[in-house]
């Protein structure tokens, strides 16, 4: 018996990759969800952020972060993992056209913020998509924090979310999660510590199932 529950142990190791496009507040939050899973979970963590902390990422200074760093270079910093176990990958630059080949990830995670980010994240998903992964991403997630969160393909959406329509516009269209509080910015809400904890968290068990699903296809071609 100590044999075999050896040897399931020894199964339950990390896997894979999953790339973060998106090192904010939620970014953060979802980077120290993944470094924590046990019994599996990535093998590599790809962090892709050009911003750097300043004074108002409070959950980072919380943490230790000098106000100057790079947001995934921090990231890296926090993981205390041997390498062979688990590696972050810090990449201290936005995704454009000239460096968006570096996403690797068998399920890459969209979360980056400020602007009009509809055309870039459209760019990572087709670019992912194309190379077989998975992708989630967000589209609105602001609210108090007791606002119901709705998690989906965004073909199941229906036309009242123009974020999800503009990703639409982009010809993204299904295969894609989205993941909402249906709160934008329109509707003069704030963003609260505690939605973007349970946000986190879905976006990270969503990502930890597509993952075993990505490998477990791997294993098998």
């Amino acid at each position: 018996m100590t044999d075999e529950i050896q040897k399931m142990e020894d199964m339950q190791v990390p896997k894979g990759r999953i790339d973060l496009s998106g090192c904010g507040r939620l970014g953060f939050r979802n980077a120290i969800n993944l470094m924590q899973v046990h019994r599996g979970g990535p093998k590599v963590i790809g962090a892709f952020d050009g911003q750097k902390i300043d004074g108002g990422d409070v959950i980072f200074t919380l943490y230790g972060a000098e106000t100057g760093q790079y947001k995934p270079d921090f990231i890296k910093q926090l993981c205390t993992h041997n390498k062979d176990f688990r590696n972050i990958i810090s990449y201290p630059e936005f995704i454009d056209d000239e460096n968006i080949d570096l996403i690797e990830g068998d399920v890459v995670i969209i979360v980056i913020a400020g602007g009009n980010t509809i055309p870039t994240a459209a760019k990572i998903i087709k670019h992912a998509q194309k190379r077989g992964a998975k992708t989630i991403g967000t589209a609105g997630i602001f609210g108090f924090g007791d606002e119901n969160i709705e998690i989906k393909d965004i073909s199941e959406y229906d036309d009242s979310n123009p974020a999800v329509e503009e990703l639409r516009k982009e010809g993204i269209t299904e295969n894609h999660l989205i993941l909402t509080t249906n709160k934008l910015i329109r509707d003069n809400e704030p963003v609260t510590p505690y939605t973007l904890d349970e946000v986190a968290k879905i976006i990270t068990m969503n990502a930890l199932k597509l993952l075993v699903n990505q490998t477990d296809k791997n294993s098998n071609s």
